[in-house]
């Protein structure tokens, strides 16, 4: 069994569609971030970035004591190996994969969770941020409907970098973004939301308010998620 500190953003969707994807036998657990359940020292003990999902393995691989596995990539790549799945044979199309989910780690994610924070929650008016994440996001999606016009999968067959990126395209929308403006990326978007397990996995969504244009949160919220509460919480 596989327990799933789970919250139903881009980064949990990735996991939660994995695990559909494979069939491994897990358990989401639910996490309040605006409460503050990521700011814990027994989360921390799991995942000392102390960021969502973060899994516990009861049956890891290789055996012994349940292993815990932090960062989304990680955790897909961890998944891949236990399940022998989803991560490419052939030694070409495998380094692609692992390429493309770099890619949606280093830069897919992070630059468009900029655009998120400043678009919607950051204090209004704060025009060269918003144009500098929001201008990074459309640069990495030319480069994304670039490679799919090369192919319908980021590794040429459905793999964890395709995983990792589609929640990411999903969340464009949130930002302003149409992916209509990017053909290939909207063909291949369309491809996997198809699929059973992504349809799955991605069947728990966040709150009403997290999902709106501009969430409203109260100054304990802010603070377990952006300010003094996120910022004094214990490393382990």
């Amino acid at each position: 069994m596989i327990d799933v500190y789970f919250t139903p953003t881009p980064n949990g969707h990735k996991v939660s569609i994995m695990l559909e994807e494979t069939g491994l036998p897990h358990r989401l657990l639910k996490m309040d971030v605006l409460a503050g359940d990521h700011l814990t020292p027994e989360y921390r003990r799991i995942n000392p970035n102390g960021r969502l999902p973060a899994i516990v393995d009861h049956d890891p691989i290789g055996g012994g004591a349940p292993l815990p596995v932090f960062e989304s990539g990680a955790i897909l790549l961890y998944l891949a190996e236990k399940s022998r799945q989803l991560l490419p044979e052939n030694p070409r199309r495998r380094s692609q994969a692992q390429q493309w989910l770099m890619w949606q780690m280093a830069s897919f994610g992070p630059m468009q969770g900029q655009a998120h924070h400043f678009i919607r929650y950051a204090p209004e008016g704060q025009d060269y941020p918003v144009e500098r994440y929001r201008n990074e996001t459309i640069r990495l999606l030319h480069v994304l409907d670039g490679r799919l016009r090369e192919a319908d999968y980021l590794a040429e067959e459905y793999s964890v970098a395709d995983i990792a990126t589609w929640p990411w395209a999903r969340a464009t929308g949130a930002i302003g973004l149409s992916l209509e403006d990017f053909p290939a990326v909207a063909a291949w978007f369309e491809r996997i939301a198809e699929r059973p397990a992504v349809i799955a996995g991605t069947g728990i969504k966040n709150a009403a308010n997290l999902s709106s244009a501009r969430p409203v949160l109260t100054e304990e919220q802010w603070s377990n998620l952006f300010g003094q509460n996120m910022l004094a919480a214990p490393t382990r």
